[in-house]
């Protein structure tokens, strides 16, 4: 018997009889943080009901991670037991939110006593209502408990039920008793959703990668970082805003690498930046021939001047005359014959690095010098960092590490180069990495476009996999690039730019459109910049470096193009023109592409306007301003025709301009 009492005792409180059946968004059940934007608005929605017919009031609780309170704002319902708030952090940082609900009986008072009509339930209700408001007078103060407690004692007076019925009704007391309502059998979500808020570079940006060592601009001497900074104008001037510097640390002259990848280097060689490490030092040292920590750190001033950020590459790996190697054998996987095991991704072989065993006796001291790695280069002004392979680490260290870094310093980004199966790339997005690659270099087709896309901005990824798109890197030059000459270069530049709010491209390999491989049949370079330096005559009259610049400046100027919502894909009645629509939540930005996807040939087509999406009127015309060559067209109705020749443009960006009125037979547009 005492038992079973016992049990009974423990029962949650069975008057609290409000149901909060889901709360949105959420990943993994709030296991992992939704991202967003500092700032802009985070939409919280959760399914909200109780038994019978009695109102419920459901408030959203948010705060600051390191706050100690709550504050709240009171959630609409939707229809369907759906009910929706919002609210907005204020800086970048981490964040808690929840939802609790109660029954409250003076709301189901006032709705019910607006049903009614007879006089007799009438003057009965008001007494019911001055209860609920002399109770309500009880858990206030000052000004509001005395007209609480005189409208608690009007209503309990006799007087005409239209009378009564007007003063229970009556807006401004209704306020008042809500002010103060009783939330004893209050419920609550059983838990704190976790969000991290991030700058806006988190979302949109353009990244352009290069080899400082290549940057000098005298064939065959090795690039500085001051050549960089003299580079900084012509970054700058196409429109990028984060400058992506492969490692600047030492490099291992053991097993060092030679050109196109071969075993064998000989002198001369320059070894590849990721075999990091040498006698002058590993991740925290900068190569001798790039310059000094005080040469980095005015590098990095001037970029910032320019509106460009640098972005350091973190590579976990070492070379095998990296210090570490030596000083702390027990952080790398042995052979049987007691040699360090190289890297290896079949058929690749990097005999030139040595991967981090992540499952040693000593991972602790391991997780503490990769972390310090991190320390080292944020007190040094970066903020962003690319990480090499994140994949192939210990996924906990990446909670842990980022996790750590971001408590310090929120506005930290983390780019993770993880070209992998996908439901690994998602969980190290969910870990804490701020951008992840994607899969677009391989994606070709108007059908793999259209479902990679869809998934990438509607899928279940969208509360945290933020896309990084590059149609090209120092690893991957495609079958597209190799033969689709400068109209492929054009085409998937465009697509890369406005399918997704960040991109990058690795140049100048891009601008000046190199394409020949190194064998046929391999995505590698001829000449890799990995291998050995190159010298680029970044004045040649072929480079699309106009054309890049136009593009960046057209996603800086559209706002639709900012944002990672909105993306829509259109019908069109040829396979080879994809199309697409990008607005912004308001819709006061509509962008619509169209991209021819073959580089050899011309093709035309119709393409079918979403018209209620869009906000269009069938029966009245608009206007598409192709942003791309400066034409005006006016369209009507759903189906237009398009016309693309891949050897003039392969692409429109349209800005839409809906027709607003008509005056002396002049259109008047947005």
């Amino acid at each position: 018997m005492a038992e079973r009492r016992r049990a009974a005792d423990d029962r949650p409180d069975g008057r609290v009889r409000a149901v909060i059946d889901a709360v949105r968004p959420a990943v993994d059940g709030g296991r992992f943080p939704v991202k967003r934007i500092a700032g802009e608005p985070v939409r919280v929605a959760c399914d909200c009901f109780t038994d019978g017919h009695d109102a419920l009031r459901v408030m959203l609780h948010w705060r600051g991670e390191d706050e100690p309170g709550w504050r709240e704002v009171e959630m609409r319902e939707a229809g369907n037991d759906l009910w929706e708030a919002a609210f907005t952090p204020p800086a970048p940082g981490r964040y808690r939110y929840t939802v609790v609900a109660w029954v409250d009986h003076f709301l189901s008072w006032r709705r019910e006593l607006a049903r009614r009509e007879d006089e007799a339930d009438i003057a009965s209700a008001a007494l019911a209502g001055a209860h609920l408001a002399q109770e309500a007078s009880a858990r206030a103060t000052g000004e509001d408990r005395r007209q609480l407690a005189q409208w608690a004692r009007r209503l309990a007076q006799p007087a005409p039920a239209a009378d009564l019925k007007a003063l229970g009704l009556d807006d401004g007391l209704a306020a008042l008793c809500l002010r103060h309502p009783d939330r004893r059998l209050e419920a609550a979500w059983p838990g704190e959703m976790p969000l991290v808020a991030d700058r806006e570079r988190a979302r949109f940006g353009a990244w352009y990668e290069l080899f400082p060592r290549s940057a000098s601009d005298e064939p065959g001497r090795h690039g500085t970082f001051a050549d960089v900074e003299k580079r900084l104008d012509y970054v700058a001037g196409m429109g990028f805003d984060v400058l992506y510097l492969p490692p600047i640390h030492p490099i291992g002259r053991e097993r060092r690498k030679g050109r196109d990848n071969a075993l064998v280097a000989t002198p001369g060689d320059v070894g590849s930046p990721w075999a990091i490490g040498a006698a002058e030092g590993g991740h925290e040292a900068i190569h001798p021939a790039l310059g000094t920590a005080e040469d980095f750190r005015r590098l990095v001033a001037a970029a910032r001047e320019r509106g460009l950020e640098i972005a350091l590459d973190i590579a976990y790996q070492c070379a095998p005359d990296h210090p570490w190697v030596r000083e702390h054998p027990a952080w790398f996987r042995h052979r049987p014959d007691g040699t360090v095991q190289y890297a290896e991704n079949p058929p690749k072989k990097y005999q030139d690095i040595y991967p981090f065993d992540f499952e040693t006796e000593d991972w602790r001291a391991l997780w503490a010098a990769l972390k310090g790695v991190l320390d080292h280069w944020l007190a040094e002004g970066v903020r962003i960092f690319r990480v090499d392979n994140p994949h192939t680490k210990s996924f906990a260290f990446w909670e842990w590490a980022i996790g750590e870094v971001r408590r310090e310093h929120p506005d930290a980004i983390f780019l993770a180069e993880a070209f992998t199966r996908p439901k690994v790339m998602h969980r190290l997005a969910k870990l804490g990495f701020t951008q992840s690659y994607t899969y677009f270099a391989w994606r070709n087709s108007r059908r793999e476009l259209e479902d990679y896309f869809t998934e990438l901005a509607h899928g279940p990824g969208r509360d945290y996999f933020r896309p990084n798109v590059w149609p090209n890197t120092p690893d991957i030059l495609t079958e597209a690039l190799q033969f689709g000459g400068r109209p492929a270069f054009l085409s998937r530049l465009v697509l890369a730019a406005t399918l997704a709010p960040t991109y990058g491209i690795y140049g100048p390999a891009y601008e000046h459109m190199e394409a020949a491989p190194r064998e046929p049949g391999s995505e590698e370079y001829r000449g890799s910049e990995k291998y050995e330096i190159r010298h680029w005559d970044l004045a040649r009259p072929d480079s699309l470096r106009p054309f890049i610049a136009l593009v960046n400046r057209i996603r800086r100027e559209q706002p639709a193009l900012r944002t990672d919502a909105g993306l829509r894909f259109l019908a069109t009645d040829n396979d080879q023109l994809l199309a697409y629509a990008r607005h912004t939540p308001d819709r006061e930005s509509q962008v619509i592409v169209v991209v021819n996807l073959d580089p050899h040939n011309p093709h035309s087509g119709w393409v079918t306007m979403d018209l209620g999406a869009l906000g269009l009127d069938e029966s009245r015309p608009y206007q598409m301003h192709d942003l791309l060559t400066g034409a005006r067209h006016l369209w009507q109705g759903a189906r237009n025709f398009v016309r693309l020749d891949p050897e003039r443009s392969p692409a429109h960006v349209f800005a839409l301009r809906r027709r607003l009125r008509r005056e002396h037979d002049f259109d008047y547009f947005l």
